[in-house]
C-alpha cells in the first residue's frame, strides 16, 4: 500500500510563525516575499514588521507615527522615498545628531539654536552642479539633518583658548562651503567643512583622489613653508571619510572626552590613565594639538595642555598647602631630553585647601612628532613652611594627528635631498596667532593655513 502523502503549504500554515519568519528578514528581503504569493503579500504588510524597520532604519517613535497619520508600513515608504539612497548612514548620523542636540542643550543652548535646518535633495544637486563635483553620501546624509550652522561664534567644532590665542570653528553650510571649493594648484578639488573666523583656517575634505589625497578623507592643510612652489600643501588629517569625522567629534564631546568650559567645547583629549595622586593630592592632565600654529616643514608641532590640580575635600584643614615651582623632564620621540624649572605655574602660585580645584593650561612646541612630559610640583604647609614636599605630574604624551606630504614634494625627494631647519624662537617667549584672513576671503582662492611667528615652549 503506498504511504499517504500531503503538500506543505504556505497558505496553510498559521500567521504567528510565519510572522516570526518574517520579522527577522530585511526590508528588501520582506519586500521580495510579498511578491511570492497573497498570503505573504497580506503578511509582510503587518505593522509591527515595518514599526521595528523604522525605528531601525529612521530612528521614528510611535509619536512620529501618529503625526504622520499613516501605517508605519507607508511611513516607511514616505521615508525611503526621501532618504532611500542614504539609508546605510542615516540611522548613525541621526542618532549622532540626537545625542549631540541633547548633550548640548542644558550646556551650550546658544549653539543648538545656531544650527540650521537640513538641505533638501535639490540644493544638494545644485551645489554638486555648481562645484562640478559629486558629494559623498555621508555628507550629504549629515546635511539633509542639519545644513551645519551659523556663522556664529562658539563653533559647533570646537574652541581653544589660550594666553593671546583664540579659535573657534563652526561648521559650515553647504552654500558657504560651495564658495570656498578650491581649484588651486596643491587644494584642487577640495571643499572646506569647518571655518575659524580667528585663523583663518579651515579643515577640508578631498572630493577627488588627487595631489597625494584620499577620496573623501578630511584634513587641515599646512603650507610647505621650506619649498618655493606654493602648491606645496602638507596635510594633518583628521579623518577617512566624513561619516568617521563627525561621529568621532560626536562621540568626544557626548561622553565628555571634549570639556564644556564657558559654554564652548574645548577639544582637549584626555587619557584616563594619566592622573597621579601624591597624599591628598590629584593632578590630572588633558593635551589639544593646534594645526594653525604648527608646521610639517620645517617641522614644528605645537601642543597646549591643561592641568587640573584637586585637594581632596577629606583632606585635613592642616594639610592646606601653597605651590612653589614646578620641574618638568620632556622626552622627544628621537631620545633628546630637556628638564625645566621655575617658579609658580603660569605665574600663579595657587593656594590648595580641602576640596579646592585649581585648573590652568599652557603649550609647548616641539620639532619632532610626539614626545612626552612628567614631573612634579614643589609645594609647602601653609602652617609649617618648613615643610616642603613633592606632587607628581603624571606622564602625558603629545602626538601630532598623522600627516601626509604633497605629491609635489614626494616627486622632489627622489631628485633633491633636503635637511629640515627650524625658525629661531622669540625671545619674550610670546607667541603671535598670525594673521588669518577675514571671513570675506572665504569665498576667494586663498584659505590656506594660517601663517605666523612661531612660539617657544610655555612650560
Amino acid at each position: 500500500m503506498a504511504a499517504a502523502t500531503s503538500e506543505l503549504r504556505v497558505d496553510h500554515l498559521p500567521s504567528d510563525p510565519l510572522l516570526h519568519i518574517l520579522s527577522f528578514l530585511g526590508f528588501r528581503d520582506l519586500i521580495h516575499c510579498s511578491y511570492a504569493s497573497r498570503r505573504l503579500n497580506e503578511l509582510s504588510k503587518h505593522n509591527p514588521l515595518w514599526k521595528s524597520l523604522c525605528s531601525k532604519h529612521w530612528l521614528l517613535t510611535d509619536a512620529d507615527r501618529l503625526q504622520s497619520g499613516v501605517s508605519w508600513y507607508c511611513l516607511f515608504k514616505q521615508y525611503y522615498r526621501d532618504l532611500g539612497r542614504y539609508i546605510q548612514y542615516y540611522p548613525v548620523l541621526k542618532r549622532a545628531w540626537e545625542q549631540l542636540k541633547s548633550f548640548l542643550q542644558q550646556r551650550c543652548p546658544r549653539m543648538i539654536a545656531s544650527l540650521k535646518e537640513g538641505a533638501t535633495e535639490v540644493e544638494l544637486n545644485d551645489i554638486e552642479a555648481q562645484i562640478g563635483c559629486r558629494l559623498p553620501d555621508d555628507y550629504r546624509c549629515s546635511y539633509r539633518i542639519h545644513n551645519g550652522q551659523k556663522l556664529v561664534i562658539p563653533g559647533l567644532m570646537g574652541s581653544m583658548s589660550l594666553s593671546n590665542h583664540y579659535r573657534s570653528e563652526v561648521l559650515l553650510d553647504v552654500e558657504t562651503a560651495a564658495g570656498g571649493f578650491q581649484q588651486r594648484k596643491g587644494m584642487r578639488r577640495c571643499l572646506p567643512l569647518t571655518f575659524c573666523f580667528h585663523t583663518g583656517l579651515s579643515q577640508y575634505m578631498a572630493l577627488e583622489p588627487a595631489e597625494g589625497r584620499r577620496m573623501f578623507e578630511s584634513f587641515y592643510p599646512c603650507p610647505d613653508q621650506t619649498a618655493q612652489d606654493p602648491s606645496a600643501i602638507d596635510m594633518f588629517i583628521t579623518g577617512s571619510c566624513f561619516l568617521e569625522w563627525f561621529t568621532t567629534y560626536v562621540h568626544n564631546v557626548v561622553t565628555g572626552e571634549y570639556p564644556i568650559i564657558r559654554d564652548q567645547i574645548f577639544r582637549y583629549v584626555h587619557d584616563k590613565g594619566c592622573v597621579a595622586t601624591t597624599d591628598d593630592i590629584t593632578v590630572s592632565v588633558s593635551t589639544s594639538f593646534l594645526p594653525e600654529l604648527s608646521s610639517v616643514h620645517p617641522p614644528h608641532f605645537f601642543f597646549t595642555y591643561r592641568i587640573r590640580i584637586e585637594m581632596s575635600s577629606g583632606a585635613s584643614p592642616e594639610a592646606a598647602c601653597q605651590l612653589d615651582s614646578r620641574y618638568w623632564k620632556i622626552t622627544t620621540s628621537d631620545g633628546n631630553v630637556e628638564e625645566v624649572q621655575g617658579p609658580g605655574v603660569v605665574g600663579e602660585f595657587p593656594v590648595m585647601t580641602p576640596g579646592k580645584v585649581h585648573e590652568y593650561s599652557s603649550c609647548t612646541t616641539f620639532s619632532t612628532p610626539s614626545e612626552y612630559m612628567e614631573g612634579h610640583y614643589t609645594f609647602h604647609r601653609l602652617a609649617n613652611k618648613e615643610e616642603v614636599f613633592h606632587v607628581a605630574i603624571p606622564r602625558f604624551h603629545m602626538v601630532c594627528p598623522p600627516f601626509r606630504e604633497p605629491v609635489v614634494r614626494t616627486q622632489q625627494k627622489a631628485s633633491t635631498s633636503f635637511t629640515p631647519r627650524l625658525d629661531d624662537h622669540d625671545d619674550d617667549g610670546e607667541y603671535c596667532d598670525g594673521d588669518g584672513d577675514d571671513f570675506g576671503d572665504l569665498r576667494g582662492i586663498n584659505m590656506a593655513a594660517l601663517e605666523g611667528a612661531w612660539c617657544p615652549r610655555h612650560i
